[in-house]
């Protein structure tokens, strides 16, 4: 196997997309509990529902092997760098949803109410919260590194590595 499969590769740009998508759509402070970003709501809960085949493709179908096998320690650093990828794509959403309970905020998807996963406070809805606003930025800085590192190989060690994720 040298690309990952069809289901992959579209999971992989959608999810890709949802996150930038999210991201803009994103307000943070005291207007949360008067006005809402459904939207926001909306794009981050759908990068957690694609975690799940994404998760099952993988390990169902496994990834493709590299042509050019380099050393341990890049292929520890790819295997490392996935994971945090995928902890943050899992984490973000869950804290997104439980900073909104924490607000008082009800949460639906696309029309489905969805129940609150903390109890409401009056103030400060707590470090959560704040770990999900700085986590949203900080998945897009790991976003430019997995760009950049996939360009690194591809242009400088000439792997193909591109190949293997596109949709082409």
């Amino acid at each position: 196997m040298r690309r990952y499969s069809l289901i992959m590769i579209a999971i992989h740009w959608a999810i890709a997309l949802l996150v930038l998508a999210a991201w803009f759509t994103a307000h943070g402070g005291p207007q949360v509990r008067s006005n809402p970003p459904i939207l926001h709501f909306t794009l981050g809960l759908a990068v957690l529902l694609l975690m799940i085949p994404r998760l099952l493709a993988r390990w169902v179908g496994g990834v493709p092997r590299r042509e050019d096998q380099e050393g341990s320690w890049i292929n520890l650093s790819a295997r490392a760098g996935h994971i945090i990828l995928y902890v943050f794509l899992i984490g973000l959403p869950l804290t997104g949803w439980y900073a909104a309970s924490r607000l008082g905020v009800s949460v639906s998807f696309l029309g489905i109410s969805l129940p609150s996963i903390a109890a409401p406070v009056q103030g400060d809805p707590g470090l959560i919260a704040e770990m999900h606003e700085t986590g949203g930025t900080l998945i897009l800085v790991l976003a430019g590194l997995h760009a950049l590192i996939a360009l690194w190989h591809q242009f400088i060690l000439r792997d193909g590595t591109l190949r293997r994720m596109s949709p082409l």
